[in-house]
């Protein structure tokens, strides 16, 4: 890995740092701030707002065969895209790319509104996904070039809630959206959003980039490419439709196995990486990047699993569940901007990762409790628990990792955070699932008499439809809800194990001083040394 030479801090003259940074003043900074979070609101939107047009979808295209890839298009190429954006952008420069990344998801929302079937929705996913990729990482990789460390908690609070809030605010925008003009308009809407976001970036995201000689590393990007799609398919569809121990899921997951060990080797000899394997020698990178991906995966099962209950349980609209969810908002809000403002000025995060887990691990427990007649207030509570948890670490994480690479590095890092992150939603997605559907077997089977056990299979597959639940008469119908509360709170459990490998990560992940304004460019030799401060300081 190359380094850099430190920058000169005096009064004397010095030739200027190619290396060296280039932050924004707060007012610069507050003018692009607004282009970068609506870019990022954008991908993450998407993310849950088409959940509550499916059904319409289906209706209009007659394609419930292919209904799930309406949604693994999308995560399959924001997933896969994400490393590929981080490394090309640390070659060229953060602005164009961003720019790149914007237009390309807008064409895919201008083309999946124009859909005239359900081939073609598909395949326009996979464009928006693209871009996606691309949004989430380069916002985040953009802010690590223009604010110092030491005041990006700040900001990054911010954009923890920007997150919070289009998680929530996508089944709530797309019932309004499909019950009113049409489902079509869940992407129209991203073309105002999308164009200021284009206009301001393009009007005053100026950051200087030195060209050096580069050499793009294709067969990683290919390879990565190949493991991601081999998982994703996996444990989004073949395993939720043909089965774990099907042939096609098996090969699947081998493959994905096979080509991660293949892209490993290859990055460790190919002179520009994708995602360098030296950045995982820091324990601070290593440690926050298996952190994210595990409260990626319990998160996204609280996120999905929530409007199923209000719907299925509580009987309420997908505009009125996505209001109901506010109260994660109000969490996420309440506690990831004071965290990162107290991040700023104390310099010190190490804490908010180990609350964070701790938080999220006590919501996941409440919510293993609920039942058929939970009242709202207590769902309300545990929900803000939730938000509270995710808040805390959601962006923490990722200036504690970009405070420790070198500066070349940025974008890689960044990218690569937010890559281990969507890797751990899309894979405790399926686990949920399969969770889910296995438990719910179980339960239905000690609900229903025993002289009316055949009941057990049409049961179970109503499930799979909150309308199909409420169609059902007593006794059916208090059984299946009966049998899908408890298994929503096997679901809740499953996430616990993994919460507390993510608070044993948080807690030994050593914590180094977060680099001011006045600081020079770090150099791999400066990371090194606060490494071993660190550790050394943690005995």
């Amino acid at each position: 890995m190359s380094t850099t030479e430190p920058a000169t801090t005096g009064g004397a003259s010095a030739a200027p740092d190619s290396n060296a940074p280039n932050y924004l003043s707060h007012r610069q900074i507050l003018v692009i701030l607004g282009g970068l979070m609506a870019g990022m609101f954008l991908a993450a939107l998407d993310q849950s707002i088409v959940g509550t047009a499916l059904p319409q979808i289906v209706s209009e295209f007659n394609s419930l065969d292919k209904l799930s890839w309406v949604v693994t298009a999308y995560l399959l190429t924001s997933t896969a895209s994400t490393p590929l954006w981080g490394k090309i952008s640390d070659l060229y420069g953060r602005r164009p790319l961003f720019i790149a990344a914007i237009v390309t998801f807008l064409a895919g929302s201008v083309l999946a509104a124009l859909s005239q079937n359900i081939e073609q929705l598909i395949g326009f996913r996979a464009v928006q996904g693209l871009g996606a990729g691309g949004l989430m990482s380069l916002a985040f990789a953009t802010i690590g070039d223009v604010i110092p460390p030491r005041e990006r908690g700040k900001y990054m609070g911010y954009f923890g809630a920007v997150f919070g809030l289009s998680s929530v605010a996508g089944p709530l925008l797309g019932g309004l959206l499909t019950d009113g003009p049409g489902w079509r308009w869940i992407f129209w809407i991203n073309l105002p959003i999308g164009l200021a976001a284009l206009g301001i970036v393009g009007a005053v995201l100026k950051l200087p980039h030195v060209k050096r000689s580069h050499k793009i590393d294709y067969l990683g990007a290919a390879i990565v490419t190949g493991a991601v799609t081999a998982l994703l398919l996996a444990v989004s569809w073949s395993g939720p439709t043909n089965g774990w121990g099907n042939g096609t899921t098996l090969a699947l997951l081998i493959g994905a196995v096979v080509l991660a060990v293949a892209f490993v080797l290859v990055e460790l000899r190919v002179s520009e990486p994708i995602i360098p394997m030296d950045l995982f020698k820091g324990r601070i990178f290593s440690g926050y990047a298996g952190f994210a991906f595990l409260l990626g995966f319990a998160m996204f099962g609280a996120l999905i699993f929530l409007p199923l209950y209000l719907q299925a349980v509580k009987d309420l609209s997908p505009t009125r569940s996505g209001l109901a969810l506010l109260p994660m908002i109000v969490g996420i809000f309440c506690a990831s901007i004071p965290s990162g403002q107290l991040m700023s000025k104390t310099g010190r995060y190490k804490i908010y990762p180990i609350i964070s887990a701790i938080l999220v691990s006590g919501a996941m427990v409440l919510l293993s409790t609920i039942g058929l007649n939970t009242p709202y207030w207590h769902l309300a509570i545990y929900m803000f628990i939730m938000g509270s948890g995710l808040g805390l670490s959601m962006q923490i994480t990722v200036t504690a990792a970009q405070n420790s690479v070198p500066r070349q590095h940025m974008g890689t890092a960044t990218s690569t955070m937010t890559f281990f992150r969507s890797m751990g939603g899309a894979v405790g997605t399926a686990v949920y699932g399969a969770v889910l559907t296995s438990r719910l077997k179980v339960h239905l089977g000690d609900i229903v008499p025993a002289t009316m056990q055949n009941m057990v299979e049409p049961l179970t597959k109503a499930a799979n439809s909150v309308q199909a639940l409420h169609g059902l008469k007593d006794p059916m119908k208090g059984w299946a809800l009966s049998g899908l509360v408890n298994a929503m709170d096997d679901v809740f459990l499953v996430s616990l194990p993994f919460l507390a490998i993510a608070l044993v990560l948080a807690i030994i992940t050593p914590e180094q001083r977060l680099a001011g304004r006045n600081d020079g460019p770090k150099t791999e030799a400066d990371a090194n040394a606060e490494l071993e401060a660190a550790a050394a300081s943690m005995g």
